[in-house]
């Protein structure tokens, strides 16, 4: 029984890392089509939305490096991934939702950048935030899984995992006296 309550544990974040990569990877499809490249769209005074190519990785690492740095981050994308499920895997039958969770939203961002990397050559960001005159770089909604998962990973590791508490270790029987000459 604990196999299949596992199991169907596992499904259920693989669903949500499907869901994590559909919604990146629509909403980036809508920014394409509807917003110019580099264009901005403002939405308050702090936020637009924007159209950019990223062929680098995060914060435009590595963006002007001639190309070899679009296969080396699918690979280590693609490692990552696997990585990540092999551990939803092993820890299918542990109920450890923020471990979990933290797990799936990175995989699940770090596919949708990966389908980006893949079929364009450069992942589409397209949130801007504006900070006065300064603007934080553009990132997209796996960025966003990235950094949510991420968080909750730090979290887990720091508050939950490992914190469980462990038995008492058994007391050793108490030592049976051996004779009365030796008590006092």
């Amino acid at each position: 029984m604990e196999s299949k309550q596992g199991t169907n544990r596992f499904i259920v974040w693989m669903v949500f890392a499907i869901l994590v990569v559909l919604a990146d990877q629509a909403t980036k499809e809508a920014i394409i089509r509807w917003v110019p490249l580099y264009g901005d769209v403002p939405i308050n005074d702090f936020i637009n939305l924007t159209h950019q190519q990223n062929t680098g990785a995060a914060f435009s690492f590595l963006a002007g490096a001639g190309g070899w740095q679009r296969w080396f981050f699918v690979v280590l994308a693609s490692v990552v991934s696997a990585v990540l499920v092999v551990w939803l895997w092993r820890i299918r039958a542990s109920n450890l939702p923020v471990l979990s969770a933290g797990l799936t939203l990175v995989l699940g961002g770090a596919v949708g950048n990966l389908v980006d990397r893949i079929r364009l050559g450069y992942v589409t960001d397209f949130i801007q935030v504006w900070f006065g005159s300064w603007a934080f770089p553009s990132f997209n909604v796996a960025d966003s899984a990235i950094t949510v998962g991420a968080a909750l990973l730090i979290i887990d590791s720091l508050f939950l995992s490992g914190k469980e508490k462990a038995a008492p270790p058994e007391e050793a029987p108490p030592r049976a006296r051996t004779s009365s000459r030796f008590a006092r």
